[in-house]
């Protein structure tokens, strides 16, 4: 199955079963890449619809604390863009339906070549990127070139994206659009319930793609209120703290790590799953 259509035939889906859908987040590598790789086989059986695969960088500007001790965490165990490449790899030898979306900012793939980057993206597996320090304005960069390739490239929008700046940033927009629910970086919030409703509801008299919400999701509760309005929910620093605390003194995965964080998914996903329900 080609990279597009993944995403699609998952959305599509979704709106068969008349729910909303689950992306789960986890950085590449984190802790280490045998860990790593447990996690992101067993999120699809835990209920995760689509996975968010961050790239490990030294300046995640965007992230906050949870996210960026993460990626320090990957990168000290070794993680590199291509061994978060062949993480994909490894799991498209179990899992060819879920769609993955790498998470992340531009230095790490222009570092190793857009081209170069693309080509192997798809020959891994991947479905789709989220670089969150590249705007509109430098489209020709990589999302254009992604686009070409098949690599769907989704944008993010934000509560200060206003009418004006929006159909800027749906230009090239393909897979879902991201609506970053709060101001601020990963894991220092949450926004209101009506608040979310009005903006995803706008974001739909401008767009037909589907609309996922993320920033501040960390509870069953807080999926289902978002899996009310939107098509789907994303929840990322509060799995990464799952896994931050499942480490011992050391740092080294404790005993029942991968168990307790799939264990995790598995509530928000029936959070997910029951909201409209309700």
């Amino acid at each position: 199955m080609s990279a597009p259509s993944r995403i699609a035939a998952r959305f599509a889906a979704l709106r068969a079963e008349g729910r909303a859908g689950l992306v789960t987040f986890v950085t590449a590598g984190d802790p280490d890449a045998a860990t790593s790789l447990a996690i992101l086989r067993g999120l699809p059986a835990a209920g995760a619809d689509v996975i968010e695969l961050g790239m490990p960088f030294t300046d995640p500007m965007a992230d906050g604390p949870a996210i960026q001790a993460a990626g320090l965490r990957a990168l000290k165990a070794g993680a590199t863009l291509r061994r978060t490449l062949d993480l994909v790899t490894a799991f498209r030898q179990e899992d060819q339906s879920t769609p993955i979306i790498l998470m992340g900012y531009y230095n790490p793939i222009y570092s190793f070549g857009v081209d170069r980057f693309l080509t192997a993206a798809l020959e891994a597996g991947v479905d789709g990127l989220i670089v969150v320090d590249l705007p509109p304005e430098e489209d020709a960069e990589l999302c254009l070139p992604a686009l070409a390739k098949g690599v769907s490239f989704i944008r993010l929008a934000t509560p200060t994206t206003d009418d004006r700046r929006l159909p800027a940033v749906l230009a090239n927009t393909s897979g879902f659009v991201y609506y970053v629910s709060i101001t601020g970086i990963t894991g220092a919030g949450s926004a209101e319930a009506g608040d979310i409703a009005a903006a995803v509801a706008r974001l739909r008299r401008h767009t037909d793609l589907p609309v996922a919400v993320g920033f501040g999701i960390n509870s069953p509760e807080r999926a289902a209120a978002v899996a009310r309005v939107a098509d789907a929910a994303v929840v990322g620093s509060a799995i990464v703290s799952r896994i931050a605390a499942g480490l011992d003194g050391a740092g080294m995965p404790g005993p029942g790590l991968v168990e307790d964080v799939l264990g995790f998914v598995r509530r928000l996903a029936d959070g997910v799953r029951e909201a409209r329900r309700v």
